[in-house]
């Protein structure tokens, strides 16, 4: 498999052989990864010859709960098994165990499938196709009065991961849900108990989409998934068959992290990539890479249109200061799950930033499609000359573009709502902390900008916001980090971040905000809410760095319930989990229950478990 290995200062693509790997293969991921702090000496690293005197067990603790989870939070289990392997000499007394026990499985026939169209769901990102993240009453199940009685009522763990950061879906009974070591599972929603699991080739971060597609043999329900190899898959929704498989993009680090969209036969699937990464080392030929959005047939995975963000490929432009050959134009890619227009036959995305010079007009816009040809119909932009990539923050800045920055992409998808004066708009927050509000009926004229906070890297509004009749409810970021004294790593900084705005949806008013509560003694915590937020009818949910699931009252902001999901957790698949920060994906509501993965290594607490509840844990 290719594999995109980073630390701080160098990125370099490392191929690994297909299958398990061995104590020789933790050797090069231990040079890229580790070595700059090991093997020069600097205080409180364990030198070669400490590490040699531990066990894996211990090492991998420090990897997947310690100092080290900022550095290989990025990395497999299976790879940081590796590593632990090589630099101890020693091998597990255990081996890491993926495959589900059988007292996990389901009693029920794999082929009890209720269908796509039975009962209350929570279908991809946003619960519907215009992204609002709102499930009404009937399908919540619980009203807001009831949300004080929320309680666990199983918890389902992910073998060996150190991250929860995948949107499930919740469709037929079942919840669908991927994992950062690539399985997707199909759960049964009301006792967690596994149907069945497929094998994707990457970590799986999209939400699934089940859609209802024709085939030669009849109609049937499919599972669509993205993974961050840039695979997408149709898997038989009541069985997890594999259907098709198809690459969206060629590049070696393209990526779908966004979350398709199933619409009248038809998945549109958004793509990114890993090169802004990639790009950082002063040798590699930053860049070439282009965000894109592609129709594919739902029933067969065949390519209907491909377009891309920047209509110019990507040229030779200059050379670095090390002699290495520059491209552009490159980035735009779309991070977030698109949004669909019946009434103007058209899909909104957002974008992200340019990867190198020169800045292109597409990138930090709202960028509108025509949903039969693909032809860009508008777009707008709303940060120019934002080509940014990794060598920006680091001591060898050689491949940081001259724009340098800010890196205020859009992570979060465009919202499409009707307002109050029956006019439609596109809502979306920006990493600049500032709220859009543009018109999808006149080629995205701006409406409204809210400013919720400072922004930055990993600030302002990042994975997305809900919207009701009335407001949009905001999350605030602006996580900031701490440098760890002799050491190249950073933690949380535990006084930066966080708040949660309502704003009105005709004018972008605020209409109240709710501060975060304070971390108090926490390791790893921050106040920051990065996750996305998900609301119901008077109460709106967002998750926090600091591993809270928080309940507001849309009304006042008051909060009406909060869980604490850091620590271990009883799996009902017997897999040793525990919860940490929430981050990424927000809550899926449906049919009574609220469902919601718990741990984010890169930013916060690690953790590997997705955690079920309902009044009174009933």
């Amino acid at each position: 498999m290719r594999t995109l290995i980073r630390c701080a200062g160098s990125v370099a693509l490392l191929s690994l052989a297909a299958g398990p790997l061995s104590a020789e293969d933790g050797a090069p991921l231990y040079k890229q990864i580790c070595a700059a702090c090991h093997d020069t000496g600097i205080d409180r690293a364990p030198n070669r010859e400490a590490l040699r005197a531990m066990t894996p067990e211990r090492v991998l603790a420090a990897l997947e709960t310690g100092a080290m989870i900022s550095m290989t939070s990025g990395r497999t289990a299976v790879e940081r098994r590796a590593i632990a392997e090589f630099v101890t000499g020693k091998p597990f007394g255990r081996p890491l165990v993926t495959t589900p026990s059988p007292q996990s499985l389901c009693a029920a026939r794999a082929g009890d499938f209720a269908g796509a169209s039975a009962g209350p769901a929570w279908n991809g990102w946003g619960v519907n196709t215009s992204n609002t993240r709102y499930q009404d009453a009937a399908a919540a199940g619980f009203s807001a009065a009831q949300v004080p009685r929320l309680k666990l009522k199983w918890a389902f763990g992910f073998p060996g991961d150190v991250a929860a950061d995948a949107q499930p879906t919740v469709v037929g009974g079942r919840v669908f849900v991927g994992s950062q070591s690539g399985n997707v599972y199909a759960l049964d929603a009301s006792t967690g108990c596994i149907h069945w699991y497929f094998p994707a080739a990457a970590s799986v971060r999209a939400a699934v989409t089940i859609g209802r597609v024709e085939t030669d043999a009849g109609s049937r329900d499919v599972a669509f998934i993205g993974d961050r190899a840039g695979n997408v898959y149709a898997v038989e929704a009541a069985k997890g068959t594999l259907l098709w498989k198809t690459k969206v993009d060629d590049h070696p680090v393209a990526r779908v992290t966004g979350s398709p969209v199933f619409h009248n036969g038809r998945l549109y699937v958004p793509v990114a990539s890993g090169e802004e990464t990639a790009g950082a080392t002063s040798g590699y030929e930053c860049c070439r890479f282009r965000g894109s959005l592609v129709a594919l047939d739902g029933a067969t995975g065949r390519q209907i249109w491909k377009t891309y963000t920047i209509a110019e490929e990507a040229r030779p432009t200059t050379k670095n200061k090390a002699g290495t050959q520059m491209w552009g134009p490159s980035g735009a890619p779309i991070w977030a799950s698109p949004a669909i227009d019946v009434r103007r036959n058209a899909i909104y995305v957002t974008t992200g930033d340019n990867y190198s010079d020169p800045a292109t007009t597409t990138s930090d816009a709202f960028v509108a499609f025509d949903l039969g040809t693909g032809k860009i119909l508008w777009s707008r932009q709303t940060t120019a000359a934002d080509a940014w990539n990794t060598a920006c923050r680091l001591q060898d800045r050689v491949n940081c573009p001259e724009s340098n920055g800010p890196d205020f992409d859009f992570a979060s998808p465009p919202i499409l709502v009707t307002l109050a004066s029956g006019r439609r708009a596109l809502v979306a927050g920006q990493k600049s902390g500032v709220v859009h509000a543009v018109d999808p009926d006149r080629n995205g004229e701006i409406l409204w900008q809210t400013r919720v906070g400072k922004g930055g890297i990993n600030g302002g509004v990042q994975w997305g916001s809900a919207a009701d009749q009335s407001n949009v409810y905001v999350a605030l970021s602006d996580i900031g980090r701490i440098s760890i004294p002799n050491s190249l790593a950073t933690e949380p900084d535990p006084k930066s971040g966080g708040g949660l705005f309502a704003l009105r949806l005709e004018n972008g008013e605020q209409a109240w905000f709710t501060p975060p509560p304070a971390c108090g003694q926490r390791k790893r915590c921050s106040p920051a809410q990065s996750a996305a937020v998900s609301t119901i009818p008077g109460a709106v949910f967002s998750g926090s760095v600091d591993g809270h699931l928080r309940a507001f009252s849309t009304t006042t902001g008051a909060i009406l319930w909060d869980f604490d999901t850091v620590g271990n957790h009883r799996t009902v698949n017997e897999v040793p989990a525990r919860g940490g920060s929430l981050n990424g994906p927000g809550p899926a509501i449906a049919g009574g229950m609220v469902f919601v993965e718990s741990g984010y290594a890169a930013n916060g607490i690690p953790g590997n478990v997705l955690l079920a509840f309902s009044v009174d844990g009933r």
